[in-house]
């Protein structure tokens, strides 16, 4: 699936845009939710195999206790995702892909846990792709949620190394492909979509699948020295910015508040998926990045400001991130936010 761009694409193997009207996906919220979608099946367990792999496994559900803690959220605030289906997933993916799944040595080489290979593919179709599913679905219905409010946080998601027929990278399914596709589904006025991935790694899957896209703009501001290293996916790129190993925090915010302020008067765009990966922290040994703890809920505090001034709903994926402590980090930066008035947490409270 070299593009699931709906006006151009010619895959024969993809699904009719219309069956995205038949998914459970999409659903409404009650008046004492707020926008922050999670559930507890987010999180992974495979018997301490998750271990094996730098990415905090129960990361999202760190950040939820987090947030308790502050007394910003509840149970009952938060929106609880369905499951994207097969037939959801078939909307932006390939079926042999999607077959590709079946297999545990696949699942094992896009998870990077090698000895997920021996497990039977039962077993990490319930412990780690439902989780992934659930994610998925988290996103979607996300990006819904950020068109009736103006905001939507999924805390999970950000899948950005999935393409349609390719997984990568501890991505396993293509949640911003898919968000964007009901997007522009459900809502005729979606016409221009902007991703602004901010995550330490380049983008490459959504650039893969949305190439040649022209109302699909992407600005991607990267470590240009680790994976995956996708020349072509780069040429989907509008946006490139190929940060040096180490960037702190000065370099990195005047860059990111010069270019997302500049890809917004360039695309003008009706919705914003933002993919804030936490993995730009110091000390981060997959990211190799230098930005503080601080400079992470600056940079979230810089894109809230400039696309919400713009009255451009906003959602916000969670992606990549490495370290133990990255659940507060992103707890803060929520919690930030809701102090600027760029957020609303007040319903959940």
């Amino acid at each position: 699936m070299a593009s699931v761009c709906p006006e151009n694409s010619t895959d024969s193997d993809a699904m009719p845009r219309s069956m995205a009207g038949e998914s459970q996906l999409y659903m409404d919220i009650g008046p004492e939710q707020i926008p922050l979608v999670y559930r507890e099946e987010y999180n992974i367990r495979l018997c301490g195999m998750e271990k094996l792999h730098p990415f905090d496994a129960g990361k999202w559900g760190n950040v939820v206790k987090c947030l308790k803690k502050m007394q910003l959220v509840k149970d009952s605030s938060l929106v609880a995702p369905n499951e994207a289906s097969e037939t959801d997933l078939r909307l932006v993916h390939t079926a042999s892909y999607l077959q590709k799944l079946k297999w545990s040595v696949n699942v094992a080489k896009i998870t990077e846990v090698s000895p997920a290979a021996l497990v039977p593919n039962v077993i990490l179709q319930k412990k780690v792709l439902k989780p992934f599913r659930y994610q998925t679905g988290g996103s979607v219905v996300a990006g819904k949620i950020a068109m009736e409010k103006g905001w939507c946080i999924n805390i999970g998601g950000g899948f950005h190394h999935c393409s349609g027929n390719k997984g990568g990278g501890f991505c396993a399914y293509a949640d911003i492909t898919l968000t964007i596709h009901f997007l522009r589904t459900h809502y005729d006025k979606v016409k221009r979509v902007m991703i602004i991935d901010l995550d330490a790694h380049q983008g490459n899957g959504h650039e893969r699948d949305f190439m040649g896209c022209k109302d699909v703009y992407i600005l991607d501001v990267y470590n240009k020295y680790i994976y995956p290293h996708d020349e072509y996916a780069k040429k989907a790129i509008n946006r490139k910015v190929e940060l040096f190993a180490f960037t702190g925090d000065h370099e990195y915010l005047e860059k990111v508040s010069t270019h997302v302020e500049g890809g917004l008067n360039e695309c003008n765009p009706h919705a914003v998926v933002y993919n804030a990966g936490t993995d730009i922290m110091e000390g981060d040994s997959l990211g190799l990045l230098s930005v503080s703890k601080q400079g992470i809920i600056k940079r979230d505090e810089i894109v809230f400001q400039k696309v919400t001034q713009r009255n451009i709903p906003i959602i916000m994926l969670t992606s990549g991130g490495y370290q133990r402590t990255t659940a507060a980090v992103i707890a803060d930066s929520i919690a930030n936010l809701n102090r600027k008035s760029l957020i609303d947490l007040s319903s959940g409270s």
